[in-house]
């Protein structure tokens, strides 16, 4: 069995909980297309890119734009979520997610980010995580979502640890597709039922330790 030396982790739903400003920004987007948009609707864009959940929304509403006006509204968007994450504060850091991070540094093991959020990088130092990270990978280096495991693979490159030797924690489907497509052991954050591929499922990162790693 391969010895555990690097963690990817997602961002949404494993590090912080940015759903709220995500379902915020998508609903004020939707009303002012003429439809809503609603809490179930949001939990359906887990893990998927902004372009791709555009689609959807679009989709959900019986609404045809051209590749501009989609561009545009993308960009109405993010503009809304990233005024709304400037004042993120370190309170919002999920429950455990900061003291597994120092954990895993005090052991001497490698951390990378591996998120489709183009905006990691703001969230990570408003909430004061960004030195716990040594890598960060995310949607402004990736061409391709998950469950393609390109931004879990690219992390493991710039760590320079081989693939098998790395553990993604993520919190959606498609994630723990693209980890074990990447040749990674994952943890689920969330339900087993949802998250039965995964080599282990915890409700949070409170729940884990860094011992436990090389017995997935």
């Amino acid at each position: 069995m391969a010895q555990i030396t690097a963690c990817i982790f997602d961002l949404d739903g494993v590090i912080v909980d940015t759903a709220v400003y995500h379902y915020r920004a998508w609903k004020r987007l939707a009303n002012e297309l003429g439809f809503d948009f609603t809490e179930e609707d949001n939990e359906k864009l887990k893990g998927i890119s902004r372009v791709k959940s555009l689609e959807l929304i679009l989709g959900w509403g019986g609404i045809e734009k051209t590749e501009t006006e989609r561009e545009e509204l993308a960009s109405r968007k993010n503009t809304w979520y990233v005024e709304m994450i400037q004042s993120m504060r370190p309170d919002e850091i999920l429950p455990g997610a900061k003291e597994f991070l120092q954990e895993m540094k005090a052991a001497g093991l490698k951390t990378a980010l591996g998120s489709a959020s183009k905006n990691s990088g703001l969230i990570l130092e408003r909430t004061g995580l960004l030195p716990l990270f040594d890598v960060l990978v995310d949607g402004n280096h990736v061409s391709a979502s998950k469950p393609n495991p390109q931004v879990f693979l690219k992390g493991a490159e710039a760590l320079g640890i081989e693939p098998a030797n790395c553990v993604v924690f993520e919190d959606a489907v498609a994630g723990v597709e693209a980890a074990i497509a990447a040749g990674m052991k994952v943890v689920g954050i969330g339900s087993a039922e949802v998250l039965n591929r995964a080599d282990l499922v915890v409700k949070g990162l409170f729940e884990i330790h860094v011992p436990q790693l090389n017995n997935l």
